[in-house]
């Protein structure tokens, strides 16, 4: 079968990748899963959370947003991310000029975040035609002191943080730029393109964590709010029901959205937070992040049945949740 861009389906990954790991590990508490972005080894008395993401579909700020997505997944599981690598990919003949604004970005995001580089690897790579950057983010926690995406339960409520597409919005408000200045103005593109303002979760993650309602936290990229709900609820083997009009969607999001014909609840949204909390704190978690200016709201909740994945839409049709193939911003992209 011919793979479409982005993520690699689900299937694949259960039935090819996940089959191939190596040897078992007395201290791999959480290894390779779906739904799961980080695998957690424990050592001594501590527990170490380790995530791996590339950028690949943003070239103005890659290095910037290299950390800051990986610092999201780590902080998803309530631990404060602190360590950080990166593997930089140019295409041959890059000028070396863009080492350091690739380095420069990732130094400030990592300031910002109080982590630390501590390694990582840089070369020219053929047959690449613009650059990549993977990173790896780590960090440390008291042993077992945690949440996974994966521990959401029946009746918890679904709160999500901030709005939807943000990372989307900002990477085609700069790479589509010529483009969408004569359909929305100067004003709003500005706007838009400072979406990469808001990328980080950590300080959401964290503070919602540490109110102690939370069973679980994703933060939604590929795919979208739609694919991180679906995601959540796989990894609980759970059910869900989303309210459309509940679901924050920011004016520029939407006017581009509009433009490029795709849906923004499919569209990556790195920056948004999806939080599991029980049924009865809901309050307390939008109060905890409120004191802190975290917008936030409930968009639904997690019922028993996996088989039910609905969204009731603002005009009160009632559908089943499209789950992506794959994330709208390809489809942005390579539209002329």
């Amino acid at each position: 079968m011919r793979l479409p861009p982005g993520k690699i389906p689900k299937e694949i990954l259960e039935s090819v990748i996940f089959k191939n790991l190596g040897v078992k590990r007395n201290e791999v508490v959480l290894g390779p899963l779906v739904g799961f972005d980080a695998a957690i080894i424990n050592a001594g008395g501590k527990s170490i959370v380790v995530s791996v993401d590339p950028i690949t579909g943003a070239l103005e700020r890659i290095g910037w947003l290299a950390v800051n997505v990986n610092a999201n997944d780590v902080a998803t599981f309530g631990v404060e991310p602190t360590f950080f690598l990166s593997c930089i990919l140019l295409p041959e003949k890059a000028e070396s000029g863009i080492i350091e604004t690739i380095s420069v970005q990732m130094d400030r995001a990592a300031k910002a975040l109080e982590m630390a580089i501590v390694g990582g690897h840089c070369e020219t790579t053929p047959g690449l035609a613009s650059p990549i950057v993977v990173g790896c983010a780590m960090g440390i926690a008291n042993r077992g002191k945690y949440v996974v995406s994966g521990g959401a339960k029946a009746g918890d409520k679904i709160v999500l943080t901030k709005s939807v597409g943000i990372e989307g919005t900002a990477i085609l408000a700069s790479d589509r730029k010529q483009q969408l200045v004569k359909v929305l103005g100067p004003e709003t593109l500005r706007r838009a393109e400072k979406f990469y303002e808001r990328i980080s979760v950590v300080k959401d993650a964290i503070i919602a964590f540490r109110t102690g309602a939370v069973h679980a936290m994703h933060d939604p990229t590929e795919g979208g709010l739609a694919g991180g709900v679906h995601e959540m609820a796989d990894a609980a083997n759970l059910g869900v029901r989303i309210l459309e009009e509940k679901i924050h969607i920011e004016p520029e999001t939407a006017k581009i959205c509009d433009f490029f014909r795709i849906d923004p609840l499919q569209l990556i949204a790195s920056g948004s937070l999806l939080i599991a909390v029980e049924g009865d704190s809901a309050d307390k978690v939008l109060k905890a992040l409120d004191r802190n200016s975290v917008k936030a709201s409930v968009i639904g909740e997690f019922v028993l049945s996996p088989k039910q994945r609905l969204i009731t839409h603002r005009n009160g049709k009632v559908e089943k949740l499209a789950r992506p193939v794959t994330d709208h911003l390809w489809q942005a992209l390579d539209k002329p």
